[in-house]
């Protein structure tokens, strides 16, 4: 038995991406009060992805438990409507960009904080509020494959949808430059057109491995769960 219930820690996850979410807009940062505002940063959409994502999930639970041992099956068609929902954004949108902005926000900070993340920040956002937006993501969306099983659709279903996303983004953040004149990110600034082209390239087949990661992942894990089960299951031997 868990030591907390999974409808517990959707919960406690979906009340701290709200406080993430408040405190972030609640900071005077002149980016917010340029064109695009947060939404030209990976980040802060992906805070409001997973925020989503999370409020679905809880919702599916109070739905699930409002609908147990009802026998109606309207209900019961709306719930399961309500789970490929909640599937369906954790495959293409939930684990890949989350990982995608855990990973690739540390790899740039290591190798140098001022293309990413500029010490000028820190006047503005405090180090816990930083790791919840770019540590934390992870932890919470292993926990919630570890505890639930999710239904990824067809390959070339996924792969088209992070292909899209990818390339909307990369177009809205070209457009914002073409607005402004500033990229959204600062190493940008320093990189020529041709290695611009490579980045947004290898951004894009890199979300595409981390949606393959995902659903690999995520068919270990409860290929593995259920292999466990049935060893249980079967009689012991005298």
């Amino acid at each position: 038995m868990a030591l907390v219930p999974s409808q517990v820690l959707r919960v406690a996850i979906l009340l701290s991406y709200c406080s993430i979410l408040c405190n972030y807009k609640a900071i005077e940062m002149p980016s917010h009060h340029t064109y695009g505002g947060s939404w030209k940063f990976l980040t802060f959409i992906d805070l409001v992805i997973q925020a989503v994502f999370f409020g679905i999930c809880v919702l599916t639970d109070l739905s699930s438990l409002l609908t147990r041992g009802s026998g109606n099956q309207e209900q019961e068609r709306q719930l399961r409507k309500l789970i490929s929902l909640r599937d369906w954004i954790l495959a293409v949108l939930a684990f890949p960009v989350g990982v995608f902005v855990v990973v690739v926000f540390w790899i740039i900070y290591a190798y140098d904080r001022e293309m990413i993340y500029p010490k000028l920040l820190d006047n503005f956002i405090p180090g816990w509020l930083n790791h919840g937006m770019h540590t934390t993501v992870l932890p919470f969306i292993l926990i919630e494959m570890r505890t639930s099983h999710h239904g990824y659709p067809s390959r070339s279903s996924g792969l088209t949808t992070i292909c899209t996303f990818s390339l909307g983004y990369i177009l809205w953040v070209c457009w914002v430059h073409h607005v402004t004149g500033m990229w959204a990110y600062p190493f940008l600034e320093h990189i020529g057109p041709g290695a611009r082209i490579i980045f947004f390239g290898s951004t894009t087949i890199f979300l595409n491995f981390l949606y393959l990661l995902g659903e690999a992942l995520n068919s270990y894990i409860w290929d593995t769960q259920r292999s466990m089960e049935e060893e249980k299951e079967k009689p012991k031997l005298e």
